[in-house]
This record gives structure tokens, C-alpha cells and sequence, in this order.
């Protein structure tokens, strides 16, 4: 290949013109070169070197600046497209091209330039696809421990049946005022009504009954569960409660306030071995066991009661802690 022939006396001042003379000069060097055979066919039957750039590489030798890289890259494109149309070669399977330095330059610089170029924050911040799950704070179980069962008394239950002894109490203590002014003569056929009410509004009749009662709920009170042979045994005292309930009641009755003190012995003297009196004694005895067994029934069962929930906590307490969902 010949060089073209570019006058090196002063630069070119048209792309254009040098690009024209860069053709004419690689029409020369074909006709010229159309007798030579290729010597590159036998030693790089692969490689061929692209005659449009090899001419534009000596041209930008010849008279350095000539061509800047933007130019000398459209001017060799429109070389090569002029070239392609006219020569191809069949031999070569696959086609080996030189590119311009300056075109490896620019890219060179271009790829320099985007790593070596100041990073943002704020424009290479990664946003995740898709929304980042709010993490679920795991809430504190609490676990409350089991309460000791409370234990169920048997006091209230005595006070109920204590009312149903008392109101007993108060019918044979009547029944034994009338029997005993009967026996007297004071109460016959025609007036037994009103010797029946007569009682009723007297502090002598109400006063034993009220003693009655409470002595009767002291000892249940006391006793609470415990088995009937205590109610046997301390219903004595409800009996003695009743007869000085029966000698209150008298002096009540007189009243005790408007007597001296001789009067008030001599009344409470007479009362001491009075028939009414001794059965109030009996009868708030008597009383106290049969309706005391009632009493102690109950607190049997509620003795049970407690018992099962006392081992039903201890149950629990071996099982220990379990979390209800």
C-alpha cells in the first residue's frame, strides 16, 4: 500500500477535503495493490487489516490534530461503509477490525471518567422491592399463680338452723307456761286463747327465747365443723344459758329496776327451782343436740369441700405454670 499523497505544506482546513483525499488515495493504493498478491492470506489468513482505518491512522500521523476523535471516528465509518460495498472477502470467515486509538482513547476516557466520578449518597441509595415487614414485638406473658382455696365455714349455716332451734324453742316454752297455769287453774277452756297471747307481749316469754338463740349460735360459732359428740357434750351450756335467760326474763318482768335489792333477791330466790325454769333448761338442752347434729351434718360436708379443693391446688402447683391460648 502506497501513502496517499496529502500535501504537508500546510494543514488542511476541511474535513471534507482531507476525507476526499484520504479516498482518492485508497483508490490508488487498490489499483496499485490489485497485482500484489496478500501476503497477510498466508501468514493471518484470519486477520485482516482494515485499509479505510490504516489510512486515517497515517493521515492522523502525518499531520497530528487534524482530526479530532468524534471526527475521525464518522469519517472512518463513512470510509468503512464505502469500502464494505466493494470489497468482501470470501475466504475469511469471521472479520478481524483495528479500531482508531483515538476511538479507544475516548472510550478508555469515558469508562475513567463514570469510576473515578464522585459518588451520591442519594442517588445510588438501594430501595428495597418490596415494603421491609414492621418486626412485631413479641408481648410479655404473664402467668398468675393459683390462690390457696379459702375454706368454707360452717358458722353461717349454723345461725340458719339456730333460728329454726330457737323458733322450737319458743313453742315448747309457751306450750309449757300454758301446761303449767293449767295445772294451777289459772288457764282454763274459756280463756286459753288469751293465756296463749297473753305471753307474747311480756318480756318474761321473749327474753329466754333471745338468750336461746344466742347461746345456740356462740357454740356453733365455736364448734363451726366439728363433729356432733361436741354439740352432746357442750349443750349443757345453752341449757344453763336458757334457765338464766328464764331468770333475766323475770326480773325484767317485775321490772328490776323499780325493786330493791331484797326484792330483787327474793325474786330471783323463788325463780331458781321454778318448773318454768327448769324446763327452759331442758328444753334448750335437748334442743342442742338434735339440731346441733344438723350443724355437724353440714360442716362434714363442707369439711369434704375443702378437703378436695386443698388437693386440687396441690395439683395444680405439681403441674405448674400453663399458658392458655
Amino acid at each position: 500500500m502506497s501513502d496517499p499523497d496529502v500535501p504537508k505544506d500546510e494543514k488542511p482546513n476541511d474535513v471534507n477535503d482531507v476525507v476526499d483525499s484520504a479516498n482518492a488515495g485508497l483508490a490508488e493504493a487498490e489499483a496499485a495493490g490489485a497485482d500484489v498478491p496478500d501476503a497477510t492470506a498466508d501468514t493471518a489468513p484470519d486477520a485482516r487489516v482494515d485499509p479505510d482505518l490504516a489510512a486515517f491512522e497515517e493521515a492522523e500521523r502525518d499531520y497530528p490534530g487534524t482530526f479530532s476523535a468524534a471526527q475521525a471516528a464518522e469519517a472512518a465509518a463513512a470510509s468503512r461503509a464505502d469500502a464494505e460495498t466493494s470489497v468482501v472477502d470470501d475466504a475469511t470467515a469471521s472479520e478481524t477490525r483495528v479500531f482508531p486509538a483515538a476511538h479507544v482513547h475516548e472510550e478508555s476516557a469515558m469508562a475513567d471518567a463514570a469510576y473515578t466520578a464522585p459518588v451520591n449518597d442519594a442517588e445510588t441509595r438501594v430501595v428495597p422491592s418490596e415494603p421491609v415487614p414492621t418486626p412485631v414485638l413479641q408481648q410479655p406473658i404473664f402467668v398468675q399463680a393459683p390462690e390457696p382455696p379459702r375454706e368454707l365455714g360452717n358458722r353461717g349455716t349454723a345461725a340458719g338452723i339456730g333460728l329454726l332451734a330457737t323458733l322450737s324453742f319458743a313453742i315448747l316454752y309457751l306450750g309449757a307456761s300454758l301446761g303449767l297455769g293449767a295445772l294451777a287453774g289459772d288457764i282454763t277452756g274459756e280463756n286459753v286463747g288469751e293465756s296463749a297471747l297473753a305471753p307474747l307481749t311480756t318480756w318474761g316469754f321473749w327474753v329466754p327465747v333471745a338468750v336461746f338463740f344466742l347461746g345456740f349460735w356462740l357454740l356453733g360459732a365455736i364448734i363451726n365443723r366439728g363433729r356432733w359428740g361436741l354439740w352432746v357434750v357442750l349443750g349443757i351450756l345453752v341449757g344453763l344459758i336458757a334457765y338464766a335467760g328464764h331468770i333475766l326474763g323475770q326480773l325484767f318482768e317485775a321490772p328490776f329496776w323499780t325493786l330493791t335489792a331484797a326484792q330483787g333477791s327474793e325474786l330471783v330466790g323463788e325463780q331458781l327451782l321454778a318448773p318454768l325454769a327448769i324446763a327452759a333448761f331442758v328444753f334448750a338442752r335437748e334442743l342442742t343436740i338434735w339440731f346441733g347434729a344438723w350443724v355437724a351434718r353440714s360442716g362434714a360436708r363442707k369439711t369434704e369441700l375443702n378437703a378436695e379443693a386443698q388437693r386440687e391446688y396441690e395439683r395444680t402447683l405439681e403441674a405448674g405454670p400453663t399458658l392458655s391460648r
